[in-house]
């Protein structure tokens, strides 16, 4: 049985995915999506939302120019999307702590504060009690931090939900369940995809399946080196929220939610595919959140979960032509700024698919950086 194809098959429903949809559909494009579970609910669901380009990069170059081109992007799109779709997307950028407990640590935290002021961007260090000035109930154990007041978090599940239902209200056909067996090859191109019982024919196709996408590149006959990398996290809760701002430690991070809960994440373990929790990685995230605001000894853990980033070996995303195809083009490796960065991906394959020029993407970013070998038609 084969269905009716769209210019563009994008396969995989994360917020990567949603964004390239909604983007390429407000372009015109006809876009079909294929998600092989629930859009929105692997990797995407599982992220605390942090939109932290400053705060997680290690020092500068194409990350950095990325993330911060992606987090000034974002109060333009959450009006778009609250316009489009209605509902509030719990975008917040009233700041970051980050801390340090010992001279060391304070140490590390001052080179990175020195080259990003030297760049230009507006943090503050602060002392010890300056900390719990800001943040009254963080440990007296704090020594220093730097405060990035442009910095934030978002509703990770709401911003893929309105992507979704926005690229739908532009045309998009998204099918959830549709699990993508195999690929259609002819000449160095692929013309269509399997998903379940239907052949989807396709003038492009974009592979941005998170953890998936380097399988999914396999069964097409050319390499992504994407890898797993689960991510634990908890909800704390049960008493009224003890910090106004995400407070980042040296071991993990607390991000405040709009309704009351704390999210404290994240571990970083390579075990392939098992995406379940574990009793160490649970009680690893309390020892974090304690250690921070000690109040949080007294919290709830009201659920916790896993997810499975899409990790490279280099710790950068892969966006643009996949090697040996001349319509094939990847969108994944985002590793822990997917949600950062996602909006800002759509946007860069949207342009680059229509107008043949991918320029705009980070050579460092290119999937041929691997030396992938040629696809076999």
């Amino acid at each position: 049985m084969s269905g009716p194809g769209g210019d563009v098959v994008i396969v995989g429903g994360g917020i990567v995915g949603c964004a390239c949809a909604y983007e390429l559909a407000k372009r015109g494009a006809k876009a079909v999506l294929l998600e092989y579970g629930t859009t929105g609910m692997q990797a995407t669901n599982a992220a605390a939302g942090m939109l932290a380009p400053l705060t997680e990069t290690h020092e500068p170059g194409p990350m950095l120019e990325a993330g911060v081109r992606a987090l000034r992007a974002y109060p333009r799109l959450i009006d778009e999307l609250r316009a489009a779709c209605g509902f509030d997307l719990e975008l917040r950028l009233d700041g970051i702590l980050k801390v340090a407990f010992d001279d060391e640590q304070a140490a590390t935290l001052r080179r990175r504060y020195a080259w990003q002021r030297e760049l230009g961007f507006p943090l503050e260090w602060l002392d010890g009690a300056t900390c719990r000035e800001l943040e009254p109930r963080l440990s007296a154990d704090v020594v220093a931090g730097v405060f990035s007041p442009g910095e934030g978090s978002v509703s990770n599940q709401m911003v893929a939900l309105a992507l979704a239902r926005a690229a739908a209200a532009h045309g998009a056909v998204i099918h959830q369940h549709a699990g993508v067996r195999s690929f259609v090859r002819r000449d160095g191109r692929v013309t269509g995809v399997r998903a379940a019982d239907t052949t989807h024919a396709c003038d492009a196709v974009v592979l941005a399946a998170g953890a998936r996408s380097g399988q999914l590149a396999a069964r097409m006959g050319t390499d992504l080196p994407v890898r797993p990398v689960r991510g634990q996290m908890i909800a704390l809760g049960g008493m009224r929220t003890p910090v106004r701002h995400i407070v980042w430690g040296p071991d993990g991070y607390l991000v405040p939610r709009a309704n009351g809960i704390v999210f404290a994440g994240a571990t970083v373990e390579e075990v392939g595919f098992r995406r379940r929790t574990t009793a160490a990685g649970v009680r690893g995230l309390r020892a974090m959140a304690s250690a921070l605001v000690p109040q949080l000894r007294a919290a709830t853990v009201h659920f916790a979960w896993a997810g499975l980033r899409p990790g490279s070996a280099d710790g950068l995303p892969m966006i643009g032509p996949l090697p040996g195809y001349t319509n094939a083009f990847a969108a994944t490796g985002h590793f822990r700024n997917g949600i950062l960065l996602g909006p800002l991906t759509g946007v860069l394959v949207a342009d680059g698919l229509l107008s043949g020029d991918w320029g705009a993407v980070p050579a460092a970013f290119a999937p041929a950086r691997f030396a992938a070998m040629p696809a076999l038609a």
